[in-house]
This record gives C-alpha cells, structure tokens and sequence, in this order.
C-alpha cells in the first residue's frame, strides 16, 4: 500500500513552544556529536562504526553522560542515528556513481528544523471538530493542530518540524490506492521556461514565474536586512521578514505544482517527460582565458538569469509529484532521451536546427507549429516507442 504525507501547522503555547524547541536542540546535539564519532573513529583508528552501535550505546548516554536525554522519547533519538546512517549511505551512494560526493555535514541550528516518532508510540493525535485537532505528544503536552483537509488511512510516523517561527506536523499514513479509470489519451510534456509546460495535445502551461514576480519585494528586504547590526533586535526582525517573503514563494509554487501535476494524472494514462537533470542545466559557465591569462567574457550573467528561471520553475518537483499521483491512480509515467527532441521535425523527422531564441518550428515538409508542441509530440512518440520494447518480452512469453 502507498505511503502518503498529511502535513498540518500547530500552534503550541509558549511553554510548549520551548519544550519543542528544547528537543528539536537535543536533537542536532545527537546528530552532531553521532557524525563527529564516525568520523574521528575513522579519522584516528581506521574504523567504522554502525548504526547499531551508536543505537547500542544510547542507552549509556542516556544513563551516564546525557541524563536530559531521557526527557525524549527513545524511539525519537534512535531516529536521529537513523538520519546520520543515512546521510552516510547517500555519500557512498554517490561515491559509487560518480557524482558529487558531499561528505555528511554538521547541522546548524538553521540547517536542522526536525524530529519524528518513527512509530505510534510518544504521541496521540485526537481529531476534533470544524478544522480543530490536538496534538498529544509526550512529555511536552497537548497542541492545537488546524486540520485544512481530513487525514486518511492508517498513521505510521509523525514528525515535527520548524519552518522559521512557525511549526508543523507531518503525519505519515499507509493509504490505499485509488485507481482511476482508464483513461485513452496519452501525453508528451516538454517542461519550459517560456510557458512551464506544452503537451503534445497543443495545449499549455503558463509559468507563474513566483519567485521573479517577488523579486523586487526580496530585494528591498534584503537591503534592509543589510544595513542591520548585527546581534540586534531589528536585525532579527529582518530576518524573519526575509523567511517569511521564501515561505509565501515556496509555498505559491507547491500549490501550483501539486494542482497541475493533479490535472494530468486524472487526464492522461501515459505521462512521457523528458529526462532532465535541472542540476546541470543551472551550472554557472566556465571561465573563459586568452593565451595571456586575461578572463574573456563567458556569458555569465545572462546564464544566471536563467539559472533563476530553471529553478523558479521547479521542475524536479513537478515530475516527482506526478511520479507519486500517477503510481497510486495506476497511471504510467515514462522518462526518456531528451536529445534532439526540440530540433527534429514531428512532421517528417528531419532535423531542422534552431537557436534557443527560435520558438517557432518551421520545416520543409510543411510543418509549422509552436517550437514546444513540436518537442512534445517527439517526447511522446520516444515514450510509446520505449512501451511497446517493453512489451515485446512480455508477447513473447506469452
């Protein structure tokens, strides 16, 4: 059965608020000095210790060097090692595929905002009525929790999390899957910048460009955070106006992705994308050197120009929350080969070269069209192409 997240914000008191302050603080403590253990252990000895010894030794911490540690639940800093073991099999991860290693790194109070009960055991959640629920966690108290939809299935964990000054909680709950009837139009979906998304159908997705339209907003705030002193109470309040300004533009975008990515799940059977790697495609340019060592220009500023639009748009995000809607409503989704998808004509096949700043496809054979409805219906095609390979076998067998 899926696995699917409810988040809700809570208001906790202000003692209350200082208990899950108190304990999210504990928290990075343990994460900090369990990262710092493996890595003198190695550093010192050559040696490398597991997760379950650090599990193992919790019990000592607790009992000998660390006695507030017992105001938190077990299962809560067992979770915490969870995260440091992670951490560390994503490193390797991508020491084994040949990507940027990132070594683990130790958290920050800004950098670490939460904790989770991996289980049912430590908290209570008890719903309530018109929108109102609390929240029992144990040894901090009771919370109000503002519930905006109902929860659904069966909770497995809880997690608490920090976004500036407010709080939230996540519930994670094992749902069932909600198949949706078959639907008998497929989709190719070439993601922009220019419009978010065309489909092969020759329909659009206009961009909302968030982040660019709060820009100049961003930009006087932070001036003003600039010209604070440091260690002051107005900086602090800077600050906060700063985060606040992120959060609305964080939160603008989840919507609108989370809308649209509904929108072709219910609408589509086939959902065929390119296979982007936003990552590469926002890297700043290369300097460029003359044979006197003097730096040429390299395009730099009109590349961060569009290195602001590619992650204004999100489409990482997009794609995952498609991925997720389309496996519970029994939709398929198909990544493919984005090479040459914008240059050949879906007309005849022929490539017909064009610069970025052509947005109009134009071939011999006849074919005229929007430069993205022609990608799309190329992505498309590459996307059904790759579903009858995989059903040769399957025909064969048969």
């Amino acid at each position: 059965m899926p696995m699917k997240s409810f988040k809700y914000r809570i208001y906790p008191n202000k003692a209350n608020a200082e208990e899950l302050q108190w304990t999210l603080d504990r928290c990075r403590e343990l994460y900090n000095a369990a990262l710092a253990e493996r890595k003198e252990a190695y550093r010192m000895a050559g040696k490398q210790i597991s997760y379950f010894d650090q599990k193992r030794d919790l019990v000592e911490i607790k009992s000998e060097i660390r006695p507030e540690y017992k105001e938190i639940g077990s299962q809560v800093l067992q979770d915490v090692i969870l995260r440091v073991e992670k951490a560390y099999k994503a490193f390797f991860r991508r020491v084994k595929n040949g990507e940027k290693p990132g070594f683990p790194r130790f958290q920050g109070r800004n950098r670490y905002n939460s904790f989770t009960y991996p289980g049912i055991a430590g908290w209570k959640f008890v719903p309530g009525e018109k929108k109102h629920a609390k929240l029992i966690l144990s040894k901090i108290g009771t919370i109000n929790v503002k519930m905006h939809r109902p929860i659904e299935g069966k909770t497995k964990a809880c997690t608490i999390k920090r976004e500036g000054e407010h709080w939230y909680v996540s519930f994670m709950c094992e749902v069932k899957a909600e198949i949706l009837p078959v639907s008998y139009e497929d989709a190719g979906i070439d993601l922009g910048i220019t419009h978010f998304a065309a489909c092969s159908d020759g329909s659009m997705i206009d961009n909302p460009r968030h982040y660019r339209k709060a820009e100049k907003r961003l930009k006087k705030l932070q001036q003003s955070l600039s010209r604070k002193k440091k260690g002051s109470h107005r900086r602090k309040k800077a600050v906060k106006a700063v985060a606040n300004a992120h959060r609305k533009i964080r939160n603008q975008r989840k919507d609108f992705l989370h809308k649209e990515s509904r929108k072709l799940v219910n609408r589509y059977q086939v959902i065929v994308f390119e296979d982007l790697k936003p990552a590469n495609l926002s890297k700043a340019p290369k300097p460029k050197q003359d044979e006197n060592g003097k730096y040429l220009p390299n395009g730099a500023a009109a590349k961060s120009g569009l290195n602001k639009s590619i992650n204004d748009a999100g489409w990482s995000s997009f794609t995952e929350m498609v991925k997720a809607k389309a496996e519970c409503a029994g939709r398929t989704v198909i990544f493919v080969n984005p090479s040459y998808t914008s240059q050949v004509c879906s007309g005849c096949g022929t490539i017909a070269k064009k610069d970025l700043s052509e947005r109009w496809h134009s071939c011999s054979c006849g074919c005229e069209l929007d430069r993205d409805t022609n990608a799309a219906i190329n992505i498309l095609r590459l996307g059904q192409k790759e579903l009858l390979v995989r059903a040769v076998p399957t025909q064969a067998i048969a």
